[in-house]
């Protein structure tokens, strides 16, 4: 009778053990896959964003002698956002806002510039994606802590080990201040 209560005993630990190791597995996949959704959310973001700052420049260009180079730029950002990591989407970010802050500068030296409409339509959708892209990205970094948080916890971690899970990267957008001015060379 007592070798019984002990199977059962042993069954129920084990239908226990079994469950919570698939609680803690299915948590990380969750974590895991709203991280890569998010992430795809950033980078059709930052494409639409690279999108405008070309039809921008297509503005620009014909007041002021904005570089070839510099559309060149936009343009091979534009095409590796697909393909770019977290690494990569953080340097594709701060090249991006370096290209929009010198179209900033140019539209400031050309009033009339600023005041025409299709300018002004593509700045505020520019500002709207800037908006977007920064939600995101705090979305992206919430569910990256909650992935490293459980790789960094007992007992979480023990599974997170057997599975060879690694951390995951955090964006980290350095927030230029895009009213200011930069430095304008052609």
């Amino acid at each position: 009778m007592i070798g019984y209560i002990i199977a059962g005993i042993i069954v129920v630990v084990v239908i226990v053990l079994i469950l919570w190791f698939v609680g803690i597995y299915n948590k990380y996949f969750s974590l895991k896959n709203s991280s890569e959704a998010t992430l795809g959310q950033i980078k059709v973001a930052m494409k639409k964003r690279l999108d405008m700052i070309e039809q921008l420049l297509g503005s620009v260009k014909s007041y002021a002698g904005f570089e070839k180079e510099t559309l060149e730029s936009v343009t091979k950002m534009r095409a590796s956002v697909g393909t770019a990591g977290v690494g990569d989407l953080n340097s594709i970010q701060a090249e991006s806002a370096s290209v929009l802050g010198r179209l900033f500068a140019v539209m400031e030296n050309y009033p009339d510039l600023k005041t025409s409409e299709t300018v002004k339509t593509l700045m505020t959708s520019v500002k709207d994606l800037e908006d977007e892209i920064a939600r995101q990205r705090y979305t992206f970094n919430n569910i990256s802590q909650q992935y490293n948080t459980m790789l960094q916890t007992i007992p979480s971690n023990i599974i997170g080990n057997m599975l060879h899970m690694t951390k995951l990267d955090y964006l980290e957008f350095e927030d230029e201040n895009l009213d200011k001015a930069p430095k304008i060379s052609f």
